[in-house]
């Protein structure tokens, strides 16, 4: 009885020692607490398929008593917010392509007319199919607006809603996720690669070495980040190679663009993950730092839910990350075959994240680990 006390008293002081080690510093009590409370409102806000915000256009060519009274419903949900009357049906697909609206409502000009003569009137319901989850919630809420309509009108001609979905005919997922995963998975890789790269060799004691080589920082910094890139590269295209050929899903735009665009992206993440590697003390603190800024990258991203649904405050913030501007690149020239012309904004927020991330770790390399 007396050694299970006693035994039971070393487990009771060592859980006491492992409980001291890990709270004794206050930035582990921070990291202990922060992660979750931050995830936690993360998820709250920026993982949600609910619609909340739903920009579209009209082209109502009827301008009649109907049109007007659907497009007082829509109005009135709090959900849709016209954004602009459009004229003809080719200003459709700038509309669309530019993503400036969720969808269009076209109503042809002999609307009022088939209604009137007791026929089926269509309305049709063009969706931006680039992000299906989204699409989807809208589709099913305009049609409950227009079923709603019917049954007020009683019986006679009814409004049947023709929907088309751009960029996703069928609105699938599969389409919606797999093309944003050739930036999204090599995210992971990438980051963490260049992370240990300085922590490991600080680890090793190797990395004083390093700078007392004839070596500038810049070229240590060169020599650092070319393997990550390439790593995120290669990455990129077996997600790639897999996307297409075993899901099937085709390729829209131009590979080179693609490409192009992936590499500014990869040189974005390299560049976070450099600075990472330079603050971190050893492998296990550049992994936990990893680990810690991709969730939120991930969330903030568009990945999954669309950034339009986000509260400001995160919209603003979804600036700051390379992944969000990767996301849409990749989606727009695999799925839609944007041009250069069409996505030329997703670069420069790349590029400035690289123009600042990459001095800030060459910087770091000579003042904080020298």
């Amino acid at each position: 009885m007396n050694d299970f006390i006693a035994a039971l008293a070393r487990i009771g002081f060592l859980i006491r020692k492992e409980l001291l080690d890990l709270l004794k510093e206050p930035s582990a009590r921070v990291l202990l607490i922060a992660p979750a409370l931050i995830q936690g409102l993360l998820f709250g806000y920026g993982a949600t398929y609910e619609l909340t915000h739903a920009p579209y256009a009209v082209l109502d060519q009827s301008r009649g008593d109907a049109s007007t009274e659907l497009l007082r419903r829509v109005d009135g949900t709090g959900v849709f917010k016209r954004e602009v009357m459009l004229s003809t049906t080719h200003d459709i697909a700038p509309a669309i392509e530019d993503s400036g609206v969720l969808m269009v409502l076209s109503f042809p000009a002999d609307f009022e007319a088939q209604l009137a003569s007791g026929r089926a009137a269509p309305l049709q319901l063009i969706l931006d199919g680039r992000n299906s989850s989204t699409a989807a919630a809208a589709a099913a809420q305009v049609t409950a607006i227009v079923t709603d309509y019917n049954q007020q009108r009683g019986g006679g001609a009814q409004v049947k809603v023709e929907r088309r979905a751009w960029f996703n005919p069928n609105l699938e997922s599969r389409w919606n996720i797999m093309p944003a995963l050739i930036a999204s998975l090599s995210m992971l890789q990438t980051m963490l690669v260049a992370a240990l790269s300085v922590a490991r060799e600080r680890e090793q004691g190797t990395f004083d070495q390093l700078l007392v080589t004839p070596l500038t920082p810049m070229q240590i910094l060169i020599g650092k980040a070319v393997p990550s890139i390439l790593v995120g590269l290669a990455q990129s295209t077996v997600i790639l190679l897999i996307v297409r050929w075993w899901f099937q899903i085709p390729i829209a735009g131009s590979t080179w663009l693609l490409y192009l665009g992936l590499l500014s992206f990869t040189v974005a993440a390299v560049g976070i993950g450099l600075s990472i590697s330079a603050v971190s003390v050893n492998m296990q603190q550049a992994m936990l730092y990893t680990f810690l800024l991709l969730m939120p990258l991930m969330m903030l991203s568009g990945l999954l839910t669309s950034v339009r649904n986000m509260p400001e405050v995160l919209q603003i913030g979804t600036y700051a990350n390379p992944l969000r501007f990767g996301v849409d690149l990749v989606r727009r020239v695999y799925l839609e075959g944007a041009g250069f012309r069409d996505i030329a904004f997703d670069f420069v927020p790349m590029l400035v994240i690289s123009a600042i991330t990459l001095p800030l770790a060459a910087w770091l390399f000579r003042n904080r680990l020298s």
